[in-house]
């Protein structure tokens, strides 16, 4: 099968289609081939050698794909051949065919092309994992995701006003800001011309804060969060270290986490999946929430798809068609 490799590291020209083994489901597992794979930005660390994927996974960059079931190994319950599904990775998926545990596999929700589908697994399980898994948002809470514009973005704004939240959100154009308020965002701070902390402490205070930046905004999103307010790290976009300052924590009574899904077990990635099962998707075949796709891209340019990522111009997904 055509797969996209990373022969050494570097920029986005480094990713090189080649032929690699087909794949052959274990006990578990289904066979995917795949329709469409998600481009993510820890597609791109893992490109320039700072996301390997964890042992024993494919060297071969994706996330997250859609497509038919295949084969199905022994014990893969709940799954059949001809099934049109999605499913969540932890690599693997720039390629014809992928290899899945059957725990992260979901069908391909109602009224979603088998395409777009690809746009939903990694977006979806980030966020519901992170926003209410972990950080218990609530109605009437006020949320604020960095990168309101973005994969991530767009599916959290979307969870977020189905969950009764207030949506403030950060972008760096009037367009994409425009794109958030369109999803139900509420308030709007274009971070090249607003300091985010003075908007958001007049508005009461971020009870959760999602930040994809990292160290850069660590200290103003801690300022930022109201009394008993809980920031989750997502995304290193700004670096990897930075000073805390506890006694703020400790007078908000301010919780910092900090979350990785690739690298968590097959059973935690299995319940995150059946929450994303149980309480998104009926929302998707309701209309409520929707894949928001950018860009497709074919999977023999997916040195473009990467550069498209980088220079951050979309709203919502880029997809590798296979």
């Amino acid at each position: 099968m055509r797969a996209i490799t990373i022969p050494e590291f570097g920029d986005e020209d480094v990713l090189t289609v080649s032929e690699v083994p087909d794949l052959t489901p274990g006990p578990g597992e289904v066979l995917i081939e795949v329709a469409a794979a998600g481009v993510n930005r820890a597609d791109l660390m893992q490109r320039q050698g700072f996301y390997p994927p964890p042992p024993g996974i494919s060297e071969v960059p994706g996330l997250e794909v859609s497509g038919t079931i295949t084969a199905v190994g022994e014990a893969a319950a709940g799954w059949v051949i001809g099934d049109e599904v999605c499913a969540l990775l932890a690599g693997g998926g720039y390629a014809q065919q992928v290899v899945v545990p059957a725990g992260q596999v979901l069908p391909v929700p109602a009224g979603v092309s088998l395409q777009d589908a690809a746009a939903l697994p990694e977006v979806a399980c980030t966020v519901w994992s992170n926003i209410v898994m972990t950080a218990h948002l609530k109605t009437g809470d006020l949320f604020l995701q960095h990168g309101g514009s973005s994969g991530i973005g767009t599916m959290a704004i979307q969870i977020a006003g189905q969950l009764g939240a207030r949506i403030a959100v950060t972008a760096g154009s009037q367009e994409k800001l425009d794109a958030c308020a369109a999803l139900g965002a509420d308030i709007l701070i274009n971070y090249r011309e607003q300091d985010f902390v003075e908007v958001i402490q007049e508005a009461g205070g971020a009870d959760v804060i999602l930040d994809v930046i990292g160290a850069k905004y660590l200290s103003r999103n801690v300022t930022a969060l109201a009394d008993g307010g809980r920031l989750v790290i997502i995304g290193l976009q700004g670096g990897t270290k930075a000073e805390l300052d506890i006694n703020q924590l400790l007078v908000k009574r301010g919780t910092v986490a900090a979350t990785s899904l690739r690298s968590r077990s097959l059973a935690q990635k299995a319940a995150i999946v059946g929450e994303v099962r149980e309480h998104v998707w009926p929302l998707i075949a309701q209309g409520k929430i929707r894949p928001i796709v950018s860009e497709t891209f074919p999977l023999e340019d997916a040195a473009r798809a990467h550069r498209a990522l980088q220079e951050s111009q979309h709203i919502g997904k880029i997809l590798l068609t296979v």
